[in-house]
């Protein structure tokens, strides 16, 4: 058995091979990814330009899409903006070393993680487990078992399809958004701090100088909105993190 299955064994996941989709133009780069990642025990599919990426995402198949913002035709930006209006599959983008404008950016339009080049192989794994662990894919597979819905105000999770609906009508978050929700319903009431959210939602060590978890709870209030009498559901503790708010009761 591959390594990688071991190790998404060990993470949760379900011993099968997630389809991904890599949009870079760097050809040599994409046949060298594509190698260490089927040897990790993934399916990797590479295309080189933007116009390609967003053909083949929109398609479907794919668990996750490695999208590179620097594309011969299009910027990787407007092809996660454009993905963004149609689907929510995650998509992992990949930046230029030490550039915060892009990975601030790319969080803001809806990219579930970064990573910087160049790049350790094994840490490219690493970020793709983690996004697939919080994505729910293998959930599919288990259908059966489906958890309960977690209702909380006019919001409602359904844990099994990772789908929230406002009232009535669907919120689409991507997999850091709906986790950084479900973490924040499982602890209602209570400040969370920024440490423990990047800890339990993006599953990687905390830095203080890393803002990704501020950006995704930024998008995640912006496509919540407020609660019904219009007070705020997720709420800054200046200094602290950050509090879900219990919705008033008349």
């Amino acid at each position: 058995m591959a390594k990688g299955l071991d190790n998404a064994s060990a993470a949760g996941l379900q011993l099968a091979e997630p389809h991904l989709l890599i949009v870079d133009d760097d050809r040599e780069l994409c046949q060298l990814i594509t190698r260490y990642l089927e040897a990790e025990g993934f399916l990797a599919t590479a295309v080189h330009s933007g116009a390609a990426g967003e053909k083949a995402a929109i398609a479907g198949g794919f668990e996750l899409i490695i999208l590179d913002v620097m594309l011969p035709d299009r910027k990787g930006f407007d092809v996660l903006r454009d993905l963004r209006r149609q689907i929510t599959t995650p998509v992992l983008m990949l930046t230029g070393k030490g550039d915060d404008f892009d990975r601030i950016f790319g969080l803001e339009l809806g990219a579930d993680d970064y990573l910087p080049k160049p790049f350790n192989p094994r840490e490219l794994v690493a970020r793709i487990t983690a996004v697939l662990r919080r994505s729910g894919w293998q959930a599919k597979e288990s259908a059966a078992q489906r958890p309960p819905l977690v209702v909380s105000g006019d919001l409602e999770l359904d844990m099994g399809t990772r789908t929230v609906m406002r009232d009535g009508h669907e919120v689409k978050l991507t997999s850091a958004e709906f986790d950084l929700l479900r973490e924040f319903l499982d602890s209602a009431g209570k400040v969370l701090t920024r440490e423990v959210l990047v800890e339990q939602v993006l599953d990687r060590r905390f830095s203080p100088f890393d803002r990704s978890i501020d950006l995704h709870i930024s998008n995640l209030r912006r496509k919540l909105g407020p609660q019904k009498d219009g007070s705020d559901r997720i709420r800054s503790v200046r200094g602290t993190g950050y509090l879900y708010a219990w919705p008033r009761t008349e």
